[in-house]
């Protein structure tokens, strides 16, 4: 019989027991140079606000955010927004959501936002939202969480990046294991599909002492 630790026994119950009932969305506060990402954003709302999915991201009020916001309560849906107090006062925040929870730091807004999703998500967006999903892809990788990752790679938006981490799997520095966990689609409603089915389990990160090649 396997024995394995306590917590990794708890990460695989978390797999096992998960339900998608609300989905962390990370997206750019500007609109891009192509109409259609804006069409994907409000795509990704109204498909969460059909499955009964809240929505939770960066309660911001233009740009793709805004677009993904404003479609799915529109739709219907549930919308929760996660922002700095100074960031309200610049006028940056959605006043029409759902709830809107504000905190005093970035590391506060990442840290409530991880807490409340099941799920996570990056549409097109800037050095923020790159930052934001590959924190939580590495978090995965760690086994700290067992949440689904995704990327909605609209007009190939990540196509760059999703060669930059075939490289550093060809290098060696991602294991085939942890790079397979990273959900990609360029349609929402797939993407919804494969997160909702994805069932993680814990995945040791390897250690390699002194010199030896992994």
């Amino acid at each position: 019989m396997s024995r394995l630790p306590v917590v990794a026994k708890a990460l695989v119950h978390q797999a096992i027991s998960r339900v998608m009932s609300r989905i962390c969305v990370y997206a750019g506060s500007a609109w891009g140079t192509s109409p259609e990402y804006e069409a994907v954003a409000a795509a990704c709302g109204r498909a969460c606000a059909h499955r009964g999915i809240t929505i939770v991201y960066g309660g911001g009020s233009v740009g793709l955010m805004g677009a993904l916001a404003d479609s799915a309560l529109s739709a219907g849906g549930e919308v929760i927004g996660v922002i700095p107090r100074a960031m309200i006062a610049e006028g940056r925040a959605h006043r029409g959501l759902t709830d809107l929870i504000a905190v005093e730091t970035m590391h506060e807004r990442k840290h409530r936002m991880s807490q409340l999703a099941d799920a996570f998500v990056a549409l097109p967006g800037g050095i923020g939202t790159l930052e934001e999903i590959m924190e939580v892809f590495t978090w995965l990788q760690l086994g700290l969480h067992l949440k689904p990752v995704g990327l909605l790679n609209a007009c190939g938006f990540y196509d760059l990046l999703l060669r930059f981490l075939a490289h550093m799997h060809d290098e060696q520095f991602l294991t085939s294991e942890h790079h397979s966990m990273l959900t990609v689609s360029t349609d929402a409603e797939s993407l919804l599909d494969q997160l909702t089915a994805t069932k993680h389990v814990p995945v040791p990160k390897p250690v390699c002492p002194g010199s030896c090649r992994c």
